[in-house]
């Protein structure tokens, strides 16, 4: 340890890895707190109603974000089985629903004797699509320049091995397309009142029939429904068109 000018001993803070790799190999790119709005911009071409209003977020602590959606091989070394519809170690696992996520969430926690593991709030999720970035994609604004980031439009039918695309600022992969991923929030279809800190909305809009939201768009989305603002939702039991559905998990700091 270092020591102050009066000889005494300066405690430092911790500082914590860039990248963090768990015990069935996930890999987590360290998220930096800071601050963002969140939501489309009043510039951005094709946003829908549920993307407003536009708010600022206040992100205080630093998490791990997952380098890739969970795949295939992951979900089978927790849960035993594979109902995928696409199949591959390296794919995404897909036709998960909220539901299912919560279950491997908490079995994974318990093989790693930790309880940080979960999934991140909506806000937590467009912070680190964007990285820092206020256009609408991660990339820019151009949507020529999507295949080089992002598998949409249906080009090609079915889930695709992750990262085999570029990533965005943060190092993270398949933000845009690939597979829905589930975030923690209960669905409204505003921001109005949403949390200012990042945290999940656990409240219950009725008007949503207590849906659970889904970020990033999927293979068969448009270009428009893969921007880094663009949100959906889908009952925490669908598994309804859920091969376009899957996750990526938070580990707390």
């Amino acid at each position: 340890m270092k020591k102050d000018s009066y000889g005494r001993l300066k405690k430092e803070a911790f500082v914590f890895p860039n990248t963090y790799t768990n015990s069935i190999g996930m890999e987590f790119i360290l998220i930096p707190a800071g601050k963002f709005e969140m939501g489309s911009l009043e510039d951005e071409n094709n946003w829908y109603k549920n993307e407003k209003p536009v708010h600022k977020v206040n992100i205080e602590k630093t998490f791990y974000l997952g380098k890739f959606l969970v795949t295939q091989k992951q979900w089978v070394e927790v849960m035993g089985s594979n109902t995928s519809k696409f199949v591959g170690d390296s794919r995404p696992v897909d036709r998960v629903s909220w539901n299912d996520a919560q279950e491997f969430i908490n079995k994974l926690n318990e093989k790693d004797s930790t309880g940080k593991y979960r999934l991140p709030s909506e806000a937590e999720w467009e912070y680190a699509c964007r990285a820092g970035t206020g256009t609408r994609y991660s990339f820019g604004d151009n949507e020529s320049e999507l295949d080089e980031y992002c598998y949409c439009g249906n080009l090609e039918i079915g889930s695709h091995p992750v990262g085999q695309k570029k990533t965005n600022p943060w190092g993270l992969y398949d933000m845009h397309g690939n597979l829905w991923e589930w975030v923690q929030d209960m669905y409204h279809d505003s921001y109005a009142d949403a949390p200012a800190d990042g945290s999940a909305r656990e409240d219950a809009d009725v008007s949503s029939k207590i849906m659970r939201v889904l970020r990033g768009g999927s293979w068969q989305t448009s270009a428009v429904g893969c921007r880094s603002a663009s949100r959906y939702y889908y009952p925490p039991v669908a598994r309804r068109n859920s091969s376009r559905l899957g996750l990526r998990l938070l580990r707390e700091t």
